[in-house]
């Protein structure tokens, strides 16, 4: 494709209106400097000079939706805690519906606080309940997609799922037979290794990294470093996914390689890394999902939805910390 055609794709996302159901995250950055080390233990001492905090986990999608020009409505599940509020405040900057989502008084809302001196993070601390969410919230946020959907009032849905509780298989079901009616696509971005949701038929794409794959598939990686199309494992994984999980197409992260796209089980197309710079890699995948769901939703074909992606991905994973991306920076990219 030309620029002038990718161009178009991306003006494209401002009529992409996307659901996003799945795990909402805080994330909480704690900026300083270090400059000994603390005489109770071998450890360093950082002088924080601010605060900082954006949306992570399935909210990072979201922002990511809204940065590139598209609509993002939130589905999820909070705790009655400040982080919370700090966690609706945040997706109010960014014009983000906060209708789907879901208050429960037995879990705390997940935030993840990261400890950064000068430009190395230093330790993470994890604030989380990960049991199961109460069964008539659940209820609830099914519903209210499927009454979006029947409404035509979204083009895609993201189960962006980090095994938090909040996601069940029967959701999934639910709403992809609904989806599949109304011709809306339906993207997953799995988390088996840490217990995610087990395997659901028919969703437009499934987005796993590389190790996810491997798990999903109960493949062992050798990873022998060799091309991704001569990369026998990864085939084998693949097709086992697709026996298994039965989606459109599957898009492997592959790091430094790239992705890997399939369709209905066979090798597509292998499109190479664009990223020049790698300082941090967290929420590049939440970037992937965003960027390839508004580009289907727009009527782009697969191959050209993860080219897409791709090149946003190599924008974000050149900042630090949890950063979206924006849309003159893909434009950019692009170019």
């Amino acid at each position: 494709m030309s620029y002038t055609e990718y161009r178009t794709a991306v003006e494209n996302f401002s009529s992409a209106k996307i659901a996003v159901i799945g795990d909402l995250m805080l994330d909480v950055y704690l900026w300083g400097a270090v400059n000994r080390i603390s005489p109770e233990a071998p450890v360093p001492v950082v002088n924080v000079r601010k605060r900082t905090c954006c949306l992570g986990g399935a909210a990072n999608v979201m922002r990511n939706i809204a940065t590139c020009g598209g609509h993002a409505v939130a589905f999820g599940a909070i705790g009655n805690d400040e982080a919370g509020k700090e966690l609706l405040q945040e997706l109010q900057k960014f014009g983000i519906s906060p209708t789907g989502i879901v208050t429960s008084d037995i879990r705390r809302t997940t935030e993840k606080c990261r400890v950064i001196a000068g430009a190395q993070q230093l330790l993470r601390t994890d604030f989380e309940d990960t049991l199961p969410l109460e069964d008539e919230l659940r209820e609830k946020m099914v519903c209210s997609i499927e009454k979006l959907i029947r409404e035509k009032q979204i083009n895609a849905i993201i189960f962006d799922d980090y095994a938090k509780g909040v996601l069940a298989a029967w959701m999934l079901e639910r709403i992809i037979a609904v989806a599949k009616e109304h011709n809306v696509v339906t993207i997953l971005d799995p988390k088996p290794k840490t217990g995610g949701v087990p395997a659901v038929k028919g969703l437009t794409l499934l987005k796993p990294n590389r190790s996810e794959a491997f798990a999903l598939s109960k493949v062992l990686d050798d990873n022998t470093g060799c091309p991704p199309e001569e990369d026998q494992k990864l085939l084998l994984a693949a097709k086992k996914i697709y026996s298994e999980w039965e989606p459109e197409y599957l898009l492997i992260s592959l790091a430094s390689q790239g992705m890997a796209l399939f369709h209905r089980g066979e090798l597509l197309k292998i499109i190479p890394t664009m990223a020049r710079e790698v300082f941090d890699v967290s929420g590049a995948g939440d970037t992937v999902a965003a960027v390839c769901t508004m580009a289907l939703a727009g009527g782009c074909d697969a191959v050209t939805a993860a080219a897409i992606a791709n090149h946003a991905a190599g924008v974000v994973v050149g900042k630090i910390g949890t950063a979206p991306i924006m849309k003159n920076e893909l434009l950019a990219a692009l170019d």
